[in-house]
């Protein structure tokens, strides 16, 4: 699983689903440490907690266009004026909301 390169350590998160939720919430054939990655990053994305470089980074995916289409994918199109001066504040400060660097 790719991970971020500036932190020293990955964690492990585990999740126990009952088997009678485990089929509606997975997509099919899908992984389900993958899915439950992607979910995260996504929703830190809609929260602004992540930056698109962010989520590139944690999900392994190689461009900005490639990271416009799996937004696109999960209904997350716009990218807004208010959207690029969140991420060229995060990008000058060197750090997101949470102190991590940029």
């Amino acid at each position: 699983m790719p991970g971020i390169s500036w932190y020293s350590k990955d964690i492990e998160i585990t999740v126990e689903v009952p088997d009678d939720f485990a089929a509606p919430l997975l997509p099919p054939g899908e992984d389900p440490a993958r899915a439950a990655l992607e979910a995260l990053a996504l929703q830190a994305f809609r929260e602004r907690r992540l930056t698109g470089f962010q989520v590139r980074m944690l999900l392994g995916i190689s461009s900005r266009y490639e990271l416009d289409g799996f937004l696109k994918e999960h209904a997350i199109e716009k990218y807004t004026a208010e959207d690029f001066e969140h991420d060229l504040e995060t990008l000058s400060t060197g750090s997101d909301k949470a102190g991590h660097p940029a």
